[in-house]
């Protein structure tokens, strides 16, 4: 029996956990509104590599902490590992390209579909089953992301698209990171993320680059900033509490991005959009609502096959 000391220490882990993951949200909210700042003058693929040296210097120190570069990049899946490092560069390139014309609000809305499109894409790439609510739940999810981009609703452009793509590889990208996780260490994913992330935006951002004045210089320092400062928050509250119990708090990043647009650049979201959104937060919630009934119900007794 646990005693009532060891309970409440848990209890407040958790707590710091949730607080740590809001602090976190809040964070990458204000990058997301410089980012959107800035390419507004400079190529999406310029900021995108910028930011992107923040994020791989962060990640190197990190896992040179843990273990030497060179045994941190023996994986036993490494065309996995570098497919997973292509597709969220691709991501954060298609999410910063939808920065220029989609609304912060919209855009959060649209690319928080990305927890129902992995439901989608773990049943083929890890031979999950998913049962009749999770299903209904992902359809109902669709139906929210097309209330807002409706006739009338958000205008359709190419920004539209590339927040759906940047959902898109990001679910995908969540599945395979799970594939990898059964058998590479979280060091060895987070190495083969940054270096190829490094050299896919350099490769890219090079062909791109503007030179900048002090002012854009500082802003693009402090999204170098908000991004380590984020990934490190994000990573200290994973080590208090499981990332089940923090995931639902990560939707605390629609009303953020909803509050950010309309005191930042004057923007509100109109309220059938909103309706969309709460469609979307619903249904991801249902969605995580059961896998977690399901996992509990494997560890309870493996022999007894889940039903949703």
């Amino acid at each position: 029996m646990s005693s009532p000391i060891a309970a409440d220490a848990r209890a407040d882990n958790v707590g710091r956990a949730i607080v740590l993951t809001l602090i976190t949200i809040g964070v990458f909210g204000v990058q997301d509104a410089i980012s959107k700042i800035l390419v507004q003058t400079y190529s999406p693929f310029q900021i995108t590599m910028m930011r992107y040296w923040g994020f791989a210097v962060f990640s190197l120190l990190l896992v040179m902490r843990q273990a030497p570069l060179r045994q941190a990049l023996n994986s036993k899946v490494p065309l996995w590992q570098v497919l997973r490092g292509v597709l969220l560069m691709a991501d954060i390139w298609f999410f910063a390209l939808a920065l220029r014309t989609v609304p912060l609000g919209e855009l959060q809305a649209i690319t928080v579909v990305y927890p129902l499109l992995v439901t989608l894409f773990a049943i083929p790439i890890l031979g999950e089953k998913v049962g009749i609510f999770r299903f209904v739940a992902v359809g109902a999810g669709f139906a929210g992301a097309l209330v807002i981009v409706r006739p009338g609703g958000l205008p359709l452009d190419w920004g539209v698209g590339f927040a759906l793509i940047s959902a898109t590889l990001y679910s995908i990208y969540i599945v395979i990171t799970r594939k990898v996780g059964q058998h590479d260490s979280a060091a060895t994913s987070m190495t083969y993320t940054a270096l190829i992330g490094l050299v896919m935006s350099a490769m890219v951002g090079v062909f791109f680059w503007q030179p900048m004045g002090w002012g854009d210089f500082a802003l693009v320092v402090t999204v170098m900033a908000t991004t380590c400062a984020g990934h490190g928050l994000m990573v200290y509250a994973l080590s208090m509490a499981p990332a089940s119990v923090v995931q639902p708090f990560n939707y605390f990043s629609l009303p953020w991005a909803i509050a950010l647009s309309a005191v930042v650049f004057g923007h509100w979201i109109d309220p059938i959009s909103m309706i969309g959104a709460a469609i979307i937060v619903a249904a991801g919630l249902v969605v995580m609502a059961r896998e977690r009934v399901k996992r509990v119900a494997v560890v309870a007794d493996p022999a007894m096959p889940g039903r949703e």
